[in-house]
């Protein structure tokens, strides 16, 4: 029998159910693409990544933590089987066949009744492109790149083939929305071999990596799983030194907060050479993507940015709080939910005024942004009855209540 062409379509999956089998590698690059376009996805593996796993924790998929079983796929609409068991693929594969569940197969697309597409987007155009016959994962990729490359630049040109070099990128991914990458760490992306990529880095660029691309989580969780940073700086010389472009791939810019440097230096010390692309910082454009500026002229003439990982009356802590109480601009506290009720008493201990206004925005950026208001004498309640999590940037000062007036609680 001939071989047929896909046929191209777009699911519309919003409020719909996805059953996503396998809580590995590949899940962890598909979920955020489907949890973007609103499916409700149940996820049935007896483990996961520690990044699927967060997704879990923070209520964007349901977890069944056990092995597939048959009527798993019941009432679905669209599966993805991605478990490392072939025997259960194969049955899950079967089930979907019986209950007419379109089905992508990432172990054997010639069983599946559906392929996914290399995806791009660029201004709200999401390119997805299929090759005739079976899947060429390559060739797709490489089509979607020169597409969503001149959709960027205005030409709709390929660009030139850029020859894979050996050696490393820390690559400031932005504060999550994936169109706030630079261009330059995006065409590195496109040119790696591995791509070691922190939770809080922009997910959804890995849904565009081809699949022969390595995808390191470091797993950087607050208090879950983690991956120390002497592993992330001898997985980042181990693939360096195997010859592979490798990518660092980190939220926010990479020395604020990010320990890149530190990671430059433990490459410098083995002579892996490294490139360091910039990245937006969350401490400016998270406010800024809430409706708030850390400076405005009459307002504000100076921000701070701190880090709030370490209570003000840790020992280990190398903040002035004091001064900071002092200071009459705007304050920026990075990782500091699970602290800013102590934070708040320390400030307002050394002067600070109670009334000072805070916002708190959670998630910035990305589509499940939430800005929640307080004061500086409210903030560490506010934060437990409105069930701030982390991430999220607390603005403190009088530059919150610049923009539209927001109630406070």
């Amino acid at each position: 029998m001939a071989e047929h062409p896909a046929y191209p379509v777009g699911l519309r999956l919003t409020g719909r159910r996805v059953v996503v089998i396998g809580g590995g590698q590949v899940a962890q690059r598909r979920l955020p693409a489907l949890i973007a376009a609103g499916a409700d996805i149940v996820l049935v593996s007896p483990s996961a990544t520690p990044s699927v796993e967060a997704m879990a924790d923070t209520g964007e998929i349901t977890w069944h933590r056990r092995p597939y079983e048959d009527g798993d796929l019941a009432d679905a609409w669209y599966a993805l089987v991605a478990s490392s068991d072939t025997e259960a693929n194969g049955r899950a594969s079967a089930e979907a066949e019986r209950h007419r569940v379109w089905c992508v197969r990432s172990d054997d697309a010639t069983q599946a009744t559906a392929w996914t597409p290399a995806t791009g987007r660029s201004e709200g155009v999401t390119v997805a492109v299929l090759t005739g016959g079976a899947p060429d994962p390559r060739r797709t990729a490489a089509v979607r790149d020169a597409v969503v490359e001149g959709l960027r630049d205005g030409t709709l040109v390929a660009p030139h083939h850029r020859t894979r070099t050996a050696g490393v990128a820390l690559v400031g991914g932005g504060p999550g929305d994936p169109d706030l990458i630079t261009v330059r760490g995006r065409r590195l992306l496109a040119e790696a071999d591995v791509v070691i990529a922190d939770r809080l880095g922009p997910r959804d660029l890995l849904d565009e990596l081809p699949p022969h691309v390595e995808v390191i989580d470091a797993a950087k969780i607050p208090y879950g799983r983690f991956m120390a940073q002497e592993a992330i700086n001898n997985a980042l010389i181990e693939h360096a030194k195997a010859g592979k472009a490798v990518v660092r791939l980190k939220g926010g810019d990479p020395y604020v907060f990010g320990r890149g440097m530190e990671e430059l230096q433990a490459l410098a010390d083995a002579g892996i050479p490294c490139t360091v692309v910039p990245g937006i910082s969350s401490s400016i454009s998270v406010p800024g993507a809430a409706g708030i500026p850390v400076t405005h002229r009459g307002v504000a003439h100076e921000f701070t940015v701190v880090s709030g990982h370490v209570a003000p009356d840790d020992a280990r802590s190398l903040v002035d709080w004091e001064a900071l109480a002092r200071l009459t601009g705007t304050l920026v506290i990075l990782m500091g939910v699970d602290k800013i009720g102590a934070i708040a008493r320390t400030l307002i201990a050394h002067g600070k005024n109670p009334d000072t206004p805070v916002a708190l925005v959670q998630e910035g950026t990305t589509a499940a942004q939430r800005r929640v208001d307080a004061t500086l004498a409210t903030v560490g309640e506010t934060v437990t009855t409105q069930d701030v999590r982390p991430p999220a940037v607390i603005v403190i000062g009088d530059v919150v209540a610049v923009g539209p007036a927001r109630p406070t609680t």
